[in-house]
C-alpha cells in the first residue's frame, strides 16, 4: 500500500495532525534506513510530551521473530522494520515496513490516539516501502512480509 509522502515541519502538534515527532525518533529512523544501524525501531506515544518517541531498537543481528516478540501484548505501537530478502534473481534486497501495532485487547483510548496520530507520524518517515496494520501477530506473519517484499 502506498501512502502519499508530505512534508511536516517541526515537532509541534496541532489539533488536526495528532502528536508531534521527537527529533530522536527521526534520527533513529534515518539510522535504520540509511546506515543500517538498527533492524527495527519501535515507537510509542508519550502523552505528557505530546510526541512520538523511541520505545526500543533492535540490532542488525536481530530477526523478524525478535522484533515481533518485542511488541507489547496489550498496548499500541508504531514500528519500522528493515526486511532483508533474496529475489528470485538471487539479488540481496531490503524493504522498509511501517507497522501500526494495535492489539485488539489494547485500551480504546490508545487505539484512537494511535489511529489519529498515524498519518502525521508516517509523513515524517521518508522511504517507507510498505505499510501494515496489525491487531495480532498473524496479520504480520513473516510469509505476509515476504509476499509484500517480493
Amino acid at each position: 500500500m502506498s501512502v502519499p509522502v508530505g512534508g511536516g515541519g517541526g515537532g509541534r502538534p496541532n489539533a488536526s495532525s495528532g502528536m508531534g515527532v521527537s527529533d530522536h525518533s527521526k534520527t533513529m529512523y534515518v539510522e535504520l534506513q540509511r546506515r543500517k544501524v538498527h533492524r527495527y525501531v519501535i515507537f510509542k506515544i508519550d502523552e505528557k510530551k505530546r510526541e512520538v518517541v523511541v520505545d526500543k531498537t533492535g540490532s542488525p543481528a536481530e530477526s523478524y521473530e525478535d522484533f515481533v516478540a518485542s511488541l507489547p501484548e496489550s498496548d499500541c505501537r508504531y514500528a519500522v522494520f528493515d526486511f532483508d530478502f533474496v529475489t528470485s534473481e538471487n539479488c540481496q534486497k531490503s524493504k522498509i515496513f511501517f507497522i501500526t501495532w494495535s492489539p485488539s485487547v489494547s485500551p480504546i483510548r490508545a487505539k484512537m490516539l494511535y489511529a489519529t496520530s498515524k498519518e502525521r507520524f508516517r509523513r515524517e518517515l521518508q522511504g517507507i516501502h510498505y505499510e501494515i496494520q496489525a491487531t495480532d501477530s498473524t496479520e504480520m506473519d513473516p510469509d505476509i512480509i515476504r509476499g509484500h517484499a517480493n
